[in-house]
């Protein structure tokens, strides 16, 4: 196992902690990222376009003149798509774009982003992240000792830190997650991690689990 430095939130060196192999230092499968990501973000579309069919228009079924002898062509609605205020023909209708991958897809995927975030250098694990109040500035102040305040920062801690959770939330660049909701896009598109020592546990723990 490899081990990695502990920081205090003024980056003091407090301890050093093994990191599993199996989660962050694992193969890094570049492909399982696509399925992935796409999976994320097609799960995301709205899918509420929508137009009507000549059923769902309002207007007269009656035929509006008879089939023949007027010299113009045959029609039997005023709500077919041909005329204005008719029906769409193939409208588009709601659906559901959302799919979910298999649960060893997303634990690989998972597995290799935490490696490449290791590999690269990007990963920063602190004690604990205890502000001890709702703050901004003070977080901002944080982060930049902890050498990731220029950065678009992924914080994960328990989520039961209520202030670190308010204090991130007016920051544009940086996010909070707690460890259960830690996904790949998020990891993909933030530049520095920075994980809490329970939070590392509770990845390992996620991503070593076994199906029963």
């Amino acid at each position: 196992m490899a081990k990695i430095d502990v920081f205090n939130l003024k980056r003091e060196k407090v301890g050093d902690l093994e990191l599993a192999d199996e989660v962050f230092a694992t193969e890094i499968k570049e492909h399982l990222f696509h399925e992935v990501v796409v999976a994320q973000l097609a799960s995301r579309r709205a899918g509420t376009k929508a137009a009507k069919e000549r059923s769902a228009v309002s207007g007269s079924s009656k035929k509006i003149y008879k089939q023949k002898g007027t010299g113009q062509a045959r029609h039997g609605s005023i709500r077919a798509p041909i005329f204005v205020g008719g029906g769409r023909a193939h409208p588009p209708k709601p659906q559901d774009f959302s799919y979910r991958p298999p649960r060893q897809v997303r634990i690989g995927a998972l597995r290799s982003a935490l490696s490449l975030i290791v590999k690269e250098g990007r990963l920063t694990v602190v004690e604990s992240i205890d502000l001890g109040e709702v703050k901004t500035q003070k977080l901002a102040l944080v982060l930049e000792a902890l050498k990731a305040g220029y950065k678009k920062t992924l914080v994960v801690d328990d989520k039961g830190n209520e202030n670190l959770r308010l204090s991130i939330r007016n920051m544009d660049k940086n996010q909070f997650l707690p460890p259960e909701g830690v996904n790949v896009y998020d990891l993909l598109r933030h530049d520095h991690l920075v994980l809490s020592t329970g939070a590392v546990k509770a990845l390992e723990a996620r991503c070593l689990e076994r199906k029963s």
